[in-house]
């Protein structure tokens, strides 16, 4: 059974900084693409950050230089490091796997396991 498990939302003040995590059991993170997204209220949820096999990397437009993705592949554990939150930041964000090595234009439908969701506030 796969479980995802996030965890280091928060809130914080613009400007701030914050470190989610989400673990990942029944699943082997380093072999398959893995993703971030987020769904602030009222919105559509969107991708932020993916990592595939290859540990290739790619950002949507809104995050590029501020967040990072990375995958400790000893502890099967998949990273967000988010720098210089803006409010607009604010959303429950969700860690995300797929069952394919890449993910290249990967849309949510293509994910097949998600986790529970970290929310994350971002004050002005």
């Amino acid at each position: 059974q796969v479980r995802l498990v996030e965890s280091g939302g928060g809130s914080v003040q613009a400007g701030g900084s914050l470190r989610l995590s989400c673990a990942a059991s029944g699943y082997t993170a380093s072999g398959n693409c893995m993703g971030w997204f987020r769904q602030a209220p009222g919105k559509e949820r969107e991708g932020v950050a993916f990592i595939d096999s290859n540990d290739a990397t790619g950002y949507a437009g809104f995050v590029k230089g501020r967040f990072t993705i990375s995958r400790d592949n000893a502890e099967n554990t998949l990273y967000l490091e988010m720098n210089s939150l803006k409010p607009e930041d604010t959303a429950m964000y969700y860690c995300a796997a797929r069952l394919y090595l890449f993910c290249g234009g990967a849309q949510s439908a293509d994910f097949s396991y998600w986790g529970q969701g970290t929310r994350v506030t971002v004050s002005s």
